[in-house]
């Protein structure tokens, strides 16, 4: 049976701060209100668009508007692939997997539309049997649910499936999910969030790690 190794995207895959942090800046403007710093919106990233955009004004004393939100989505993807790139090896990794006879897939908390959009700009697309978004399900991470249909529409079974994450809701919901978890030390959840999950200090550790779940 083949193995699955399924992927956060934002601080796994690809390091989209620098895009995120510009729209975001972009909102506040328009509003009046003053930009943050870098660290501020890494923080702040994990939960999905709707979740990043209610900190950000909560951050600045001003309340959710759904308004604020589809201005924010309209402004992040047309200008999502920028500054936003792959962590470096990971195309590299991806490539070993595959050759190596792994299933991909990606499960993330951004919805579908944009992490289509920046996966199809940057030559990602075409490596996954599957992409679930925020909004692709019901449920999101941590919710398990999210990660068994990602799993199920990658074709994927839950005894031969690994999930690779930068934050606790990866971690939480391949727990949920009883699948395998390796945390993404390079991303941008603090190391506390791996729990007991091993840790990849780099992408390129991932194959090393990942080997013991590939074989049978």
């Amino acid at each position: 049976m083949q193995s699955t190794a399924i992927f956060d995207l934002d601080g796994t895959l690809v390091d989209s701060a620098p895009d995120l942090h510009a729209a975001l800046d972009r909102l506040m403007a328009a509003r009046g209100l003053p930009g943050f710093r870098r660290a501020d919106v890494v923080a702040m990233i994990g939960d999905g668009a709707k979740v990043l955009v209610e900190r950000a004004l909560a951050a600045r004393g001003t309340t959710f508007e759904e308004e604020a939100l589809d201005a924010f989505l309209l402004d992040y993807g047309a200008n999502a692939a920028v500054e936003t790139a792959p962590f470096e090896g990971i195309v590299q990794v991806l490539d070993a997997l595959r050759s190596a006879g792994w299933r991909l897939a990606v499960c993330t908390n951004k919805p579908v539309e944009p992490a289509l959009t920046l996966l199809r700009a940057l030559g990602l697309a075409d490596h996954f049997a599957a992409i679930g978004g925020g909004d692709s399900y019901p449920t999101r991470k941590p919710d398990p649910a999210h990660l068994l249909a990602t799993l199920r529409d990658a074709g994927g079974d839950v005894s031969r499936a690994v999930m690779i994450g930068d934050h606790h809701n990866d971690m939480a919901a391949a727990r949920g999910a009883g699948v395998q978890a390796i945390f993404a030390g390079w991303g941008y959840g603090p190391l506390a969030m791996a729990g007991t999950a091993p840790v990849s200090t780099r992408p390129s550790d991932l194959p090393a790690l990942l080997a013991p779940f590939g074989e049978g």
